[in-house]
């Protein structure tokens, strides 16, 4: 698969290239028109360290893109950045050479916000099965389906109830996906997370002198951290993979360290997989990568 990517640039068919525009956002969602603050350069913007303007950032986000009339997180959860989440999405469409419908999706560790399936469904029309090993996580994903008419029939959400599990009693036997996708926890302890959260907030400091210092920028233990870290994590999913790979056609995972793509191919290949890519993807400075592997032999 030939990278369309340029540096810097979010995907082709991403709606949210270039900068955010206030205006259209602020028609459907006013709240936020009280958080816009200018950047140095005079541009309208949002203070990103302020918890509260980056909600309203999302929900203004959802409400115009995809259609989401309600949506919300618990405080203290994970608030996923948009335009990086629909990059995912739009990337790993390409494998499926673009097909819309009858195409099934298994989200592993979607989240509180169930962003994925969100922008899956209402992007391509795909159908999901979004899992979590958070209970809480859960809940409040199944408020979000659930209060959106354009979500009820498109995402079944469904509890991890073995931490030690990805596929394993989340897949069942009647199952066919077209894709997997995974944003796999980068840390492999608290704190790991809580050092990589000091980093974040001493470098937005450095561009605005008013961001809160010490700001939490919020994600629970699974949504941040597990042991052994994101390699660990992404071996188990290899190795658990084979079990499913009658089911799945491509499983895929975000790889947020560069340094954990060679092993886990050097895993892939030993476990059978006959065809491996790696998707890279950028937005600004930011480069990370989608390890997409599949098990069918293809003609």
């Amino acid at each position: 698969m030939k990278n369309i990517n340029k540096k810097g640039e979010l995907h082709p068919n991403n709606p949210h290239k270039g900068r955010y525009n206030f205006k259209l956002l602020i028609k459907n969602l006013l709240e936020l028109k009280i958080y816009l603050r200018k950047n140095p350069r005079g541009e309208e913007t949002i203070d990103f360290s302020d918890s509260r303007a980056v909600i309203l950032l999302n929900k203004a986000l959802l409400k115009t893109y995809y259609n989401i009339e309600n949506w919300d997180i618990p405080r203290g959860f994970l608030c996923p950045p948009i335009p990086g989440r629909a990059d995912y999405i739009h990337y790993i469409a390409e494998l499926l050479g673009g097909r819309k419908k009858g195409v099934k999706v298994l989200d592993i560790g979607t989240g509180a916000n169930c962003i994925y399936p969100i922008i899956g469904s209402q992007s391509y029309e795909w159908d999901f099965v979004a899992s979590d090993i958070d209970p809480k996580s859960i809940d409040n994903a199944k408020k979000i389906v659930e209060s959106n008419k354009g979500l009820k029939n498109k995402i079944i959400l469904k509890l991890q109830k073995n931490r030690d599990n990805i596929f394993e009693g989340i897949i069942e036997k009647e199952d066919r996906f077209d894709l997997t996708m995974c944003n796999p926890p980068f840390h492999a302890s608290l704190e790991d997370a809580l050092k990589a959260n000091k980093r974040k907030v001493n470098n937005l400091n450095k561009e605005n002198k008013n961001v809160k210092k010490g700001l939490n920028f919020g994600g629970q233990k699974a949504e941040l951290w597990c042991p052994g870290g994101e390699r660990l994590f992404l071996k188990k999913m290899a190795e658990e993979s084979v079990k499913f790979s009658s089911q799945v056609t491509w499983f895929t995972s975000l790889v947020s360290n560069k340094e954990n793509i060679k092993p886990t191919q050097k895993l892939l290949e030993k476990l059978g997989a006959t065809d491996i890519k790696i998707l890279k993807m950028s937005q600004g400075q930011k480069i990370s990568r989608v390890l997409a592997w599949t098990f069918e032999r293809r003609s």
